[in-house]
């Protein structure tokens, strides 16, 4: 799995809309400014996170964008799905399933199948208020927020 740019940069957005609630509709321009990414690109991205239904936006003077529910109900799996082509180990699978010409005689399949599981169930167990808080792995000492 390779998470590209365009997810980490997904995550960041959306964890700067999630910082900032009592701003109401942030600004793009604002929120690129704070996480250091390029404008015309956090645009490409946010029309994908609109689409998805995981941002709103409203136009004019104080128009911007907003998270549609609360931070504790996005999980960094359905975020980076919204964005990802494929978060799959390998090619061969997609979506959760095996799409491959050879996966009748592939031995190697029901382990990457499970491989993909297992990620698929960790990014689904975290949410945008974890990474938020850091409390997720606060026990472990690699708490991400520092």
């Amino acid at each position: 799995m390779n998470i590209t740019s365009k997810g980490r940069y997904a995550l960041r957005v959306m964890l700067d809309l999630a910082q900032h609630p009592e701003d109401g509709y942030v600004s793009l321009k604002v929120s690129a400014d704070r996480q250091g990414i390029s404008l015309k690109y956090l645009e490409m991205i946010i029309s994908h996170l609109k689409k998805a239904g995981l941002v709103e936006s409203t136009r004019g003077k104080e128009g911007g964008y907003r998270l549609t529910r609360s931070p504790e109900d996005y999980s960094v799996l359905e975020i980076l799905d919204s964005i990802e082509d494929n978060l799959a180990p390998v090619s061969c699978i997609q979506a959760g399933a095996v799409q491959c010409d050879h996966a009748d005689a592939c031995l190697t399949i029901p382990m990457w199948k499970e491989l993909d599981d297992v990620t698929n169930r960790y990014l689904s167990s975290v949410t945008l208020r974890d990474l938020l808080t850091g409390e997720k792995w606060a026990d472990s000492g690699e708490n991400p927020a520092g």
